[in-house]
């Protein structure tokens, strides 16, 4: 059997609002709570399990997404309906921007909690910057 990530907990204010939230963006469905998680599963099969916790206890973590070209269209689009702020760069100097890293595309958002998310249509160091 290979070694492969099978699912990860992702802290939030409030499991469902971040769940529903990303998984919204990503054209996915959030599922059943489960014990004190809310899953969001990839196509890959690893699932996001949020967690309800303090507030003040949130680390910020960050997440991308390897999506297709295809799938960056809708999720970008989905991002600018929600009103979403969006950025082409992880430190959020580039403000309403995507980047073209790697001759794709890609776009950094904040979820709810505070977490950074990635979505990116070439893994870094793939191609052209």
């Amino acid at each position: 059997m290979s070694i492969a990530l099978n699912h990860t907990i992702v802290h939030a204010r409030d499991n469902r609002v971040s769940a529903d939230f990303l998984a919204h963006i990503l054209g996915l469905e959030a599922g059943a709570q489960a014990g004190p998680f809310v899953p969001v599963e990839l196509s890959n099969g690893v699932t996001l399990d949020f967690g309800s916790i303090p507030p003040e206890s949130i680390v910020t973590q960050h997440y991308a997404f390897l999506v297709s070209e295809e799938e960056f269209d809708g999720i970008f689009r989905r991002i600018k309906e929600s009103g979403t702020e969006y950025f082409a760069d992880p430190h959020r100097k580039q403000p309403g921007e995507i980047n073209h890293n790697d001759g794709g595309r890609g776009v950094y958002f904040m979820d709810p909690a505070g977490h950074g998310m990635e979505a990116i249509t070439r893994p870094y160091g793939s191609g052209d910057a």
